[in-house]
């Protein structure tokens, strides 16, 4: 008798030959999360999935060289991380190939081994990095590759790599990475894939008693990204003074100097939790009322795939700036350049439940829910048809 054991067993059978390496680089968080989203949706279909940093692969000290000096860029008020992207931009301009391809194309031998030693039969990367690198050992050997944008906007050199497909946020950006050079046949508008705790149904209530928050009482959540970078403590304090009734949970990520910082000033302050990096963000985007973010690529959408009333504060200035713009004239978010509009943003929202419901609605309307389902199933067909 065929049973669900049988089927499963068919299942992993047929997916035996099937092994696939998702790349990435920890130049911010965004990246990484995206890579991983992917493979959790292909481990679930049973299909042997690594995940894996591309400088890892190449040399593990320049990859925390490379991640602290993203780092560094990103401080304060991003001026540093602003004039490298405006000369990435003006770069582009001139046609000719980067330093940057350059570099990540020294490094297509080590790569390439790493690839053939393990037997992956298919790689995906959401870096540029990895993929400038996948598109210099394809100039030399049979390799299939997809690669995926984490912002919503062509980023300066993705127009010098040369995949089998090309994931992008959005169809209204097709235009900007066909003007930059990229074929029209290679985009897909599949959107940004992010994790299943993003996409699910919470009850808000059920979800308050798992975090032992109240039940009656309104939650704002700021992210601040992985690294709990910008102004923090500063709108902290502004926040505190003009909006009443509300706890704001402050996301601190990675940054326990700022983790502690809070703790130490509001510590007999019941308005405000430090938390420190969870893997349960997704509960705690569930019972917040109004999200303040940072504009990155990949937590904009999380947080609108959970349709959430958004605020985007102070872009780092480059992609995140395209980011919010992007958000914004769709009206799935409201934009904030300095304190004074995110707190004349969240009062107006906080009490406005019909602008919540014109956000929310926006964000189902241009923000797509099944984007690693659409993935792993182009990569697997792909796989089925014996092309790779």
């Amino acid at each position: 008798m065929y049973n669900i054991t049988n089927a499963v067993e068919d299942e992993e059978n047929e997916n035996n030959y099937k092994k696939i390496l998702v790349l990435s680089c920890g130049t911010g968080g965004g990246h990484n999360t995206a890579a991983k989203a992917i493979q959790e949706e292909l481990l679930e279909r049973n299909v042997k999935t690594d995940f894996k940093e591309y400088l890892e692969i190449i040399n593990p000290k320049l990859k925390e060289n490379i991640n602290n000096l993203y780092i560094k860029t990103t401080k304060g008020n991003g001026k540093l991380f602003k004039r490298v992207y405006r000369l990435g931009e003006i770069y582009e301009k001139t046609k000719l190939k980067s330093p940057v391809y350059y570099f990540n194309s020294l490094n297509k031998n080590k790569l390439y081994d790493y690839i053939q030693d393990n037997d992956y039969n298919y790689v995906i990367t959401t870096h540029l990095f990895a993929a400038q690198a996948l598109t210099a050992i394809k100039k030399e050997h049979d390799i299939r590759f997809m690669q995926v944008a984490t912002d919503y906007v062509s980023i300066p050199f993705w127009e010098e790599t040369n995949p089998d497909y090309f994931v992008i946020p959005s169809k209204e950006l097709e235009s900007d990475f066909v003007k930059k050079g990229i074929s029209k046949q290679k985009l897909l508008a599949l959107g940004i894939p992010v994790k299943k705790q993003f996409r699910k149904q919470y009850d808000k209530k059920e979800m308050k008693k798992q975090l032992k928050l109240d039940i009656n009482r309104k939650y704002i959540l700021i992210l601040n990204g992985s690294m709990g970078f910008g102004s923090v403590e500063k709108l902290t304090k502004k926040l505190l003074k003009n909006i009443k009734d509300v706890t704001f949970i402050i996301s601190c990520g990675n940054n326990k100097k700022l983790l502690d910082s809070l703790n130490t000033k509001y510590k007999n302050d019941k308005r405000i939790i430090a938390l420190p990096f969870t893997n349960e963000l997704g509960k705690y985007m569930a019972i917040s009322d109004v999200i303040l973010s940072k504009p990155g690529g990949l937590t904009s959408t999380e947080i609108v795939s959970m349709r959430k009333p958004l605020i985007h504060i102070m872009p780092i200035p480059g992609c995140e700036n395209y980011n919010a713009n992007f958000f914004a004239q769709r009206q799935m978010s409201l934009k904030c350049d300095n304190i004074d509009e995110v707190i004349d943003n969240t009062k107006k929202l906080l009490n406005n439940p019909n602008l919540q419901n014109e956000i929310t609605e926006n964000q189902k309307k241009y923000i797509s829910e099944d984007t690693c389902e659409k993935i792993a199933e182009i990569v697997l067909n792909e796989l089925d048809k014996g092309i790779v």
